[in-house]
């Protein structure tokens, strides 16, 4: 018998039929694999292979046939499973409904939007998977403690989706304490399953994904797979007097079909209507506010042309009822052509099936997220398939060097290229002072434990993994200022329970969030909710959301409902949000992308066009050979090929020796570049004075962060001491390994 019947016959007969019911001639490796890591070991298992390759499947066979032959697991949930996005946990729902629909084994969703009585149920009579996300897993730790060992006494198998979306991420990180939290109160680690498509550095990967389990973690090797893509990246100006921009949505695999003609409204999105307007397909965006640019102007252009609105619309901040309508429609084989916008949530995980295209507007920052994007597409035999979009103003005839070059469609193509070249993506990164997660779980654990000594409260955070780094020193003196502050209390017998202001805190729905979040308002037209934005506008104001514009009618600012009615036009919105950090090798293979002269036949005729024009400004200003250019007079531009945290440890040291290099006004944008201003001598020797402080002061990073500074980042920052914040800012958002090699 070979290995593959082997395994095959370990499974049960239900899994068997569906095996047979979908067609599949064979198990593929990966399934394999984890088959025998799972059935046949005692170990995590860390799951990592491309999108669409069967992940999902792969672990819940052998996880189900373990299960079923285990008489004690029914007596409660016996396998967790963990999603950072409800659509992800939605979807993978009904597929598992469908897996065990002869089995015997119920599956419980369970997060903000899944009803009462469907939770009830569960807590009624726990048994078999709960799907679940991090919020209410920590809503069900804190409020239900003591109901725990019911819950999850038998629980064998954490299961967490697409952990590369949680890996050295704060909310990753309350996943792991949740976990060892667990383990604590039902006197047993259960074995944990993590699966990704985009792992970056495989061995971190199992640490994190082990760490306080007490198991050694197995992480099989998917077997390389040759690339088969379909890529397309066109260019445009979005002021440009030539209209005729481009013909029509190429592939680099696919014949230029000229169709001509001119555009009506914007060049670059009458590109995008035509790349997407006969197809089911997906478009992302960096944010919020451009997804909902995309779909209102892509609806403006149907109007204009007299095309049916197939447009949807999906982003974290649309009412259940709209994105699940955008999943929907995207699911349904019925429906032929469907568009939807959306942001990082219709990234991860979900199999909305056949899907003809993918778009980008803009580049993804990494190459991790470039990977999830492309892989909605492509599946069921067909290769992947995405088009970028990028579009600029044109620059001025007097615009500085740094803002002629197109550092998006670099980063485009450097992902690309670095994908494809090294197979390279970007490993994890991992936090040493998590002190807003410190906070949270202080009062978490109070809440849900009640008193503790000092010491005991100490043992139980600081022995939770990502919290283990933090000295005790550091966290005494968390625990000191809040008790100063009221958000914790000692009492007479000296012991800690939860203060004043920390039950305002715990008693907010918000808290089980370890993410910033806002106080958003509730946007409703008559009885449809539409979705929630951050601030409300005053009476007969109107704003964008959900792809259209409202005007607003009322609003009842102490319930925090904002009343609309629909009006026709186009409008921006704008939410809180940061842009996320950029790895050093993309930045060097940007730069290669600028001087390596190679023609690149994904690009459309812009798109080469710009990067030709953009690679002879360079060269012609010295940039292949110089990191410093003169810009005229006393300005001058460093391109220091960065990532944004060396990067942004270089800008503070430039800061901090600014008077010893003869520099000043010191500016940036993003991380490609650092403008300032000196006389010629200092400006053509900063790299001799830059080389001679690191050789004679090297770079303490604790001293590049301004006494008096109070760095907020992550939600509960503002409650933490000052010089705490700083300890942890040069701690983990500094580095200076890199700025070394730089300067050499």
């Amino acid at each position: 018998m070979n290995e593959a019947n082997r395994i095959f016959s370990l499974f049960p007969d239900f899994i068997k039929e569906y095996i047979y019911s979908h067609g599949w001639s064979e198990l593929r490796d990966i399934q394999l694999k984890a088959a025998h890591a799972i059935l046949e070991t005692d170990d995590n298992l860390l799951l990592s292979s491309s999108t669409a390759s069967g992940k999902t499947e792969a672990a819940f066979f052998p996880i189900i046939a373990d299960v079923v032959s285990d008489a004690d697991a029914a007596s409660s949930v016996s396998v967790l499973y963990i999603a950072p996005l409800k659509s992800l946990i939605n979807d993978q729902f009904y597929r598992l409904e469908e897996l065990l629909d002869m089995s015997g084994i119920r599956v419980t969703h369970w997060h903000g939007d899944v009803s009462a009585s469907h939770k009830s149920a569960l807590l009624k009579e726990p048994s078999g998977i709960l799907q679940i996300t991090p919020e209410s897993l920590e809503s069900m730790l804190m409020n239900r403690s003591n109901d725990i060992p019911r819950l999850f006494g038998r629980l064998k198998y954490i299961v967490i989706d697409e952990i590369h979306a949680m890996i050295g991420q704060d909310r990753g990180n309350q996943v792991l304490c949740q976990l060892v939290r667990i383990a604590r109160l039902i006197g047993h680690s259960p074995r944990r399953v993590g699966l990704s498509a985009t792992i970056g550095d495989t061995e971190l990967a199992a640490a994190w994904l082990g760490a306080g389990s007490g198991r050694a973690t197995c992480a099989p090797v998917p077997e390389p797979t040759k690339l088969r893509w379909r890529l397309g990246l066109e260019h445009f100006y979005i002021q440009n007097s030539n209209e005729v921009q481009t013909s029509s949505p190429s592939l680099s695999t696919a014949p230029n079909e000229d169709k001509g003609g001119y555009a009506a409204l914007d060049p670059g999105y009458e590109f995008l209507y035509d790349s997407v307007a006969d197809k089911k397909a997906l478009i992302f965006a960096n944010s919020r506010e451009e997804t909902e640019y995309v779909t209102a102007t892509l609806r403006q252009i149907a109007a204009a042309r007299g095309d049916a609105d197939i447009f949807l619309i999906h982003h974290g901040n649309l009412s259940a009822s709209l994105r699940e309508d955008a999943e929907a429609k995207m699911k349904d084989e019925t429906v032929l052509r469907a568009v939807t916008s959306a942001t990082v949530t219709m990234e991860l995980g979900i199999d909305i099936g056949r899907l003809e295209r993918v778009c980008q507007v803009g580049s993804p920052t990494t190459v991790s997220g470039f990977l999830q994007r492309l892989g909605r597409s492509g599946r069921r035999g067909t290769p992947p398939e995405m088009i970028m979009l990028y579009r600029e103003d044109m620059p001025l005839p007097n615009a500085p060097l740094p803002e002629i070059i197109p550092w998006e469609l670099l980063r485009g193509i450097g992902i690309i290229e670095l994908y494809s070249s090294e197979r390279f993506i970007e490993p994890p990164r991992f936090r040493k002072m998590p002190l807003s997660l410190a906070f949270h779980q202080t009062l978490s654990i109070l809440a849900s434990g009640g008193e503790r000594s000092p010491r005991e409260l100490a043992e139980l955070v600081l022995g939770l993994p990502p919290l283990a780094a933090i000295d005790k020193e550091s966290y005494r003196a968390l625990l000191v200022a809040m008790i100063n502050s009221d958000y914790i209390e000692l009492t007479e017998e000296k012991r800690l329970i939860v203060g004043l202001k920390g039950e305002r805190i715990i008693n907010s729905f918000k808290f089980y969030a370890v993410f910033k979040d806002s106080e958003d308002f509730t946007v409703r037209c008559d009885s449809e909710e539409i979705g929630t934005i951050t601030t409300p506008p005053p009476v007969g104001d109107r704003f964008a959301l959900a792809g259209r514009v409202w005007e607003v009618k009322e609003t009842d600012v102490q319930r925090r409902l904002i009343f609309v009615k629909r009006v026709e036009g186009k409008m921006e919105i704008s939410w809180p949000g940061d842009s996320g950090e950029i790895h050093t090798k993309l930045l060097l293979a940007m730069r290669d992308v600028l001087f390596n002269g190679k023609d690149y036949p994904f690009l459309g005729d812009n798109a080469r066009q710009r990067l030709e024009n953009a690679r002879r400004v360079a060269k012609n200003a010295g940039m292949d050979e110089n990191m410093v250019v003169f810009l005229g007079g006393q300005s001058y531009v460093m391109f220091p090929w960065l990532g944004t945290v060396s990067f942004r440890t270089l800008r503070r040291f430039l800061q901090k020796y600014a008077s010893e290099l003869g520099i000043s006004d010191i500016q940036s944008e993003g991380c490609c570049y650092i403008k300032f201003k000196a006389n010629e001598e200092m400006g053509k020797s900063i790299l001799f004075g830059i080389r001679a402080i690191l050789e004679r002061d090297g770079i303490d990073t604790a001293e590049l962060v301004r006494e008096g500074e109070c760095p907020i980042f992550d939600k509960y920052d503002e409650y933490i001491p000052p010089e705490l914040l700083r300890e942890a800012y040069a701690c983990d958002r500094l580095r200076s390994d890199e700025i070394f090699e730089r300067f050499e």
